[in-house]
């Protein structure tokens, strides 16, 4: 069993988490609202001193860290919470001996919103570079960014980012998609995950043995959420502006556009819930 703080309890992931980690482990959660939960609850913002040092009685061994100003924020708010307000955060846990650190990212940290979004290749690595323009995706960047910063101050504290698909409830999955024009976010409309499968992730990786370091993982499943083969879905939006060849390899036509090696050899993590 270990202590173990969650952010954003009150969340759509958050809640769920919160009380699947709590039937094995002591878990805190702190948010802004009560995530009505029979849990210890610290109401606050994770990025402020003030509020997290009514932790200061517990001894918190790990972090899962939901909370965030998510995509359609003003690109302001974006960087001080996700960056700055993660830094605050680590900064305190890591000050009274916390080693182990789970956080959510997103796949939105490349930069996909923009339709003039290009990657470099894919299906796209867990490392891709930010290429964002509209502020959410180069906050989540520069969070991953800032978890390095403090390893390197802190050389044995272990930290996973969690490059999270689009999350959806299990009992309203979207209809797979077909081919049609591409538009902002269009990569997320096709990289989906189930509620329980983002739970299991999240578990695998704060119970997942401890090995100092920073990792990034795309948090995926296997499968692209489509109706129609990935080649076709992908060309229609870019052309012959990015190789889509992975894609018309036989027994690979229906493959994730984010690649889910990693997740799956270091955490043993395969999406249940598949299109």
């Amino acid at each position: 069993m270990s202590r173990i703080l969650v952010t954003g309890a009150s969340g759509f992931i958050g809640k769920t988490l919160a009380a699947f980690l709590a039937e094995r482990h002591e878990v805190f959660c702190i948010s802004r609202r009560n995530p009505g939960l029979s849990l210890p609850w610290v109401k606050g913002e994770f990025g402020s001193f003030e509020d997290l040092r009514q932790l200061d009685a517990h001894e918190i061994e790990a972090l899962v860290h939901l909370a965030a100003v998510t995509g359609g924020g003003l690109e302001r708010e974006q960087i001080l919470v996700n960056v700055e307000g993660t830094r605050c955060l680590l900064r305190y846990l890591g000050d009274r001996g916390c080693r182990k650190f789970v956080l959510a990212s997103s796949i939105a940290a490349v930069g996909f919103q923009s339709v003039l979004f290009r990657p470099l290749q894919v299906p796209l690595p867990d490392d891709h570079p930010c290429l964002d323009r509209n502020g959410y995706g180069l906050s989540k960047y520069l969070m991953e960014e800032m978890t390095k910063y403090c390893q390197r101050q802190r050389p044995e504290i272990d930290v996973i980012n969690l490059r999270l698909a689009t999350v959806c409830p299990d009992d309203n999955m979207p209809p797979p998609r077909g081919v049609g024009p591409l538009g902002e976010w269009s990569l997320g409309s096709i990289t989906i995950l189930a509620l329980s499968d983002a739970v299991r992730a999240f578990t695998l990786a704060v119970e997942s043995p401890l090995r100092p370091g920073v990792r990034i993982m795309n948090a995926v499943g296997p499968k692209a959420w489509v109706a129609d083969p990935v080649a076709d879905v992908l060309r229609a939006w870019w052309g012959d502006e990015v190789d889509v060849s992975h894609f018309e390899q036989p027994g690979h036509e229906y493959d994730s556009v984010f690649t889910a090696d990693r997740i799956r050899e270091e955490l043993g993590f395969v999406a249940k819930r598949l299109p």
